[in-house]
């Protein structure tokens, strides 16, 4: 059955404002919330909610929002849902304060990892099937929190020193002590512009090269990549290494795209450069 609009209305409320807790550093309980939100709901099962709790995360997504920490993004969401988030979130001065603040917040590289526990698996790249939506719905309130939190020059950083320590592990944990000792900060070194951030080694030796991106936020946050940087997953597939780092202030993971950026993520043109000649 079909949700209805007053049901949708009832989710997504309750979805926003555990959303602004958690972006706020306030605990909440998630099965207090499901409870109460199912007395306003049409007979709708604990796993029908958690499946619309994904679904409004990925609508979250859309707006530029991250999103609650285990809803995982569930992209094909009814056209319905889309507005009613888009009408809920005009106006929500306190989770735009409290989003702005938590992509903009300085970083520091974690005193003390566990190395052994940082790797994990990479997201599918998915066919999206969602009903069409109109974008002009989504960009009359969109300041895209994601690419803000792109831009905080503290946080990739941060990233990036880790990932120098996390490879000199790697290299060391494989008996490749002379190689770990030779991993280079290169956008710090030579430079950004290069297409990578950190150069590395394969136990053979040849270079890795390694693109470092970062989010405070959970596994399936999108990110951004430059011209150059895609041209160099192409152009050196075999040695190009995206490292994706998420939850980095809770307790960092991370997972490893090699080679050409496109086989594993669908890439979408958010910038246009518009000259005359």
């Amino acid at each position: 059955m079909d949700w209805s609009r007053v049901e949708v209305e009832a989710i997504v409320a309750d979805y926003l404002q555990m959303l602004t807790l958690e972006l706020a550093g306030q605990t909440y309980n998630k099965t207090v919330h499901r409870r109460k939100l199912q007395e306003k709901l049409q007979d709708r099962s604990d796993a029908s909610i958690e499946f619309k709790h994904g679904n409004i995360s990925a609508a979250m997504i859309d707006l530029g929002f991250p999103y609650i920490r285990g809803y995982k993004p569930r992209s094909n969401y009814q056209a319905l849902l889309a507005i009613v988030a888009v009408e809920q979130v005009r106006g929500k001065t306190t989770l735009d304060s409290v989003a702005l603040a938590a992509v903009q917040q300085p970083a520091l590289v974690p005193a003390l990892t566990d190395f052994t526990k940082v790797k994990s698996d990479a997201p599918q790249k998915q066919n999206r099937t969602a009903e069409p939506l109109n974008p002009l719905l989504f960009r009359a309130v969109k300041r895209d929190y994601l690419e803000r939190e792109a831009q905080n020059q503290s946080l990739g950083l941060a990233g990036e020193e880790f990932i120098v320590q996390f490879e000199h592990w790697r290299l060391t944990q494989l008996g490749q002590s002379r190689l770990a000792d030779k991993v280079d900060h290169i956008s710090q070194s030579k430079g950004d512009g290069l297409g990578y951030d950190v150069l590395s080694f394969d136990p053979d030796g040849k270079e890795r090269f390694i693109e470092v991106k970062t989010t405070t936020f959970g596994r399936d946050t999108p990110f951004f990549v430059s011209r150059g940087e895609l041209a160099l997953s192409h152009g050196a597939k075999e040695q190009f290494h995206l490292y994706r780092l998420f939850e980095f202030r809770k307790a960092p993971r991370l997972f490893d795209l090699k080679g050409a950026l496109d086989q594993h993520c669908t890439l979408d043109p958010v910038t246009y450069r518009a000259s005359f000649g």
